[in-house]
């Protein structure tokens, strides 16, 4: 039996709020579980990244050349922005979805009347909330220290919300097959970051030896630290098209793997 076949039709004369009470309360659920802990998990990766900020960009930036006619303080922004805001819905959704099967929780959720899509966003939208929170303390902070601007606002808010689609979406995934705590700290610790460091953010691949660009341009937060890039300074090391191409295609792929899981039941089932 698939995570489907136990949900029930809605009814089609109750009104759209009452129809979707079940979703709406376990996207509240998911919000305030991170909520309360606000020191730790909003805080704590705002400082976390502020202090890069703080140590490369002004107390180093001056002994750094411009990059591409960018003062180095603002190159950095929008890569620890970025990353920022991956590092937050990853964490957030996978924490929460191993938890929800460690306790048993998940199976209370699978077998309510919610389908399979609701029950996704539902334990999906913590991780999206905490990671458009982490990025917008993060981005007026870093606008008010180091002065950068927003060139292409509308690029800016597509690559956004193709991020936390898709980093959330990771995070649901990753607590649906760990075993245990540390599959997912392995995740974090060397997977995600090394490759968030190694996509740009401190530097322009274009300075790169021939080999290691190459290597740069099969990275894909690489193309996400070029679409946050362009959008604040207007230009990057790709073109905008490839950049968001790229988000959609993640953001696509890693949807469409969510939700067989939960259309099938995989890993899920008690």
């Amino acid at each position: 039996m698939s995570v489907s076949d136990v949900t029930t039709l809605p009814d089609p004369d109750a009104p759209f709020v009452e129809d979707r009470r079940g979703l709406l309360w376990l996207c509240e659920r998911e919000v305030v579980r991170f909520l309360k802990l606000w020191m730790q998990t909003l805080i704590a990766p705002v400082m976390s990244s502020l202090l890069f900020i703080v140590v490369f960009g002004l107390a180093l930036g001056d002994t750094i050349a411009d990059v591409d006619g960018v003062p180095y303080k603002q190159f950095i922004v929008p890569g620890l922005v970025v990353q920022a805001i991956l590092t937050a819905a990853y964490s957030n959704n996978s924490s929460t979805v191993f938890q929800a099967r460690s306790d048993r929780f998940i199976n209370d959720v699978l077998s309510s009347p919610l389908r399979w899509w609701e029950v996704n966003i539902g334990l999906a939208i913590g991780g999206v909330v905490r990671g458009l929170l982490t990025g917008i303390l993060l981005l007026v902070l870093g606008v008010a220290i180091t002065g950068v601007g927003v060139e292409r606002p509308l690029v800016l808010i597509v690559a956004t919300v193709l991020v936390l689609i898709a980093f959330a979406q990771l995070g649901v995934i990753a607590g649906i097959y760990a075993n245990s705590w540390d599959f997912m700290a392995f995740v974090t610790s060397l997977v995600i970051l090394p490759l968030s460091f190694l996509g740009g953010i401190f530097y322009s691949v274009d300075r790169l030896p021939g080999a290691w660009e190459v290597v740069s341009h099969v990275n894909p937060i690489f193309y996400l630290v070029q679409a946050f890039r362009i959008g604040f300074v207007g230009h990057g090391d790709v073109s905008t098209w490839l950049a968001l191409l790229v988000l959609v295609a993640l953001a696509a792929g890693l949807s469409a793997w969510c939700a067989w899981l939960f259309r099938t039941g995989h890993r899920l089932k008690p």
